[in-house]
């Protein structure tokens, strides 16, 4: 039985918050921190078992470090906005505490989206004896898991990989994003990469489209290559992988809002001068759009998330598809939010119970897929994101 500390309030940290109280046999003890109590209090006010909760400002590493020695929590769960990753891991190392998150860090002046900073520390953490688990989320995360679950029981190598995200739901909006609107934005309007022969390509973003027949009823959807940072992690680990990419689907509506914004200037992440006052478009534009939070009740439809593996296995050609599904309407049943934030949290929450549990356990930084995948997927099952393998099928390219 483990204290655990929650820092964000958002969809992602609703769900954390509620798993983590479902499952009081490991997370005996929760606080959930953001900048702003209120968020914090309605929350725990949904979940029937006590949830302290606290102010924090995520960027300020003396006030995290000072919550984390008044409430002595065995992990930290990272689900604050990816700028803050660092403070947070300041914080973590200078208290002795196990960290985790489910994105990688940012600096909030560039759209890059890597893994070098927060690898950077790894020495650090070894040498304190802490862990750090790196984007326990679902992509990153569970698409990681399914990465090694492939690699240790479907193909003696990998050779190819494609990861592919669909949101089959529909809130009903002119236009919002699924989860933070300035993260979202940022990420898909970022230059794409891809991993190709042993190094990077660069292309614009989302100039590359392909249509992929979804399972579960799903169907045919339009899929957009971008660059997601999994595939840094992945393509490090796995050596033999000779081409990764990262696609995900965006409705034409999405995309026409989208070209709009950036025609006008309010994707911009450097501050302007308005009337005396320096703004971030994109922050403004968050400001304008709708809460993520807020579409859990309207959000119908799937999800469906998951990787297909090409490579070798018994010296022929094979390929896999690993993935899962999951329902906006159901989600929103047991945690009051969509699918997006429930694909998300559910996962931070079993890395957690990994690494409290010692199932998954090494002093230093770690990424997902360096781990044994078995008892995670397990427990993912068990807490409301079953996988769904299909193991063979004949070698194609999308």
């Amino acid at each position: 039985m483990s204290k655990v500390l929650i820092i964000g309030a958002g969809g992602v940290g609703q769900v954390v918050t509620h798993k983590c109280a479902s499952r009081r046999d490991i997370f005996s003890e929760i606080t959930l921190a953001s900048r702003t109590l209120s968020k914090c209090d309605v929350i725990a006010s949904r979940i029937p078992s006590p949830v302290k909760t606290a102010r924090v400002d995520a960027d300020n590493v003396s006030e995290v470090v000072d919550l984390i020695r008044s409430e002595e929590p065995n992990i930290v769960i990272n689900v604050a906005l990816p700028y803050q990753d660092i403070p947070i891991m300041d914080a973590c190392l200078e208290t002795g505490v196990d960290y985790l998150d489910t994105a990688n860090y940012e600096p909030p002046e560039v759209a890059r989206f890597e893994y070098s900073w927060q690898w950077a520390y790894h020495d650090r953490f070894a040498g304190k004896g802490v862990m750090a688990l790196l984007g326990s989320g679902f992509d990153p995360g569970v698409t990681n898991v399914y990465t090694a679950f492939a690699a240790k029981n479907l193909l003696d190598e990998i050779q190819e990989l494609d990861i592919i995200d669909a949101n089959a739901g529909s809130h009903g909006q002119p236009f919002a994003t699924n989860f933070n609107p300035e993260i979202n934005i940022r990420e898909v309007t970022a230059r794409c990469r891809h991993w190709e022969n042993g190094e990077w390509i660069e292309t614009p973003p989302l100039s590359k489209r392909e249509s992929f027949d979804f399972p579960g009823g799903i169907g045919p959807m339009n899929i957009y290559r971008l660059y997601h940072e999994e595939l840094e992690s992945i393509v490090k680990h796995f050596p033999t992988i000779r081409k990764a990419q990262f696609w995900m689907t965006f409705s034409e509506n999405y995309l026409k809002h989208l070209e709009v914004l950036q025609n006008v200037g309010m994707t911009r992440i450097d501050e302007i001068d308005y009337n005396g006052q320096k703004i971030i478009p994109i922050q403004f534009l968050k400001a304008l759009l709708p809460d993520p939070a807020s579409l859990g009740p309207l959000t119908k439809g799937k999800t469906c998330i998951g990787i297909i593996a090409r490579g070798i296995k018994d010296g022929k050609r094979k390929q896999v598809y690993i993935y899962n599904i999951c329902d906006h309407e159901a989600c929103y049943r047991e945690v009051a939010s969509q699918a997006i934030s429930y694909t998300t949290g559910v996962p931070a929450v079993v890395g957690a119970m990994m690494m409290l549990t010692r199932k998954w356990r090494k002093a230093g930084v770690w990424n997902m897929e360096q781990f044994d995948p078995e008892p995670f997927l397990k427990e993912l099952e068990i807490m409301g994101l079953p996988t769904v393998v299909l193991d063979g099928g004949e070698w194609g390219e999308l």
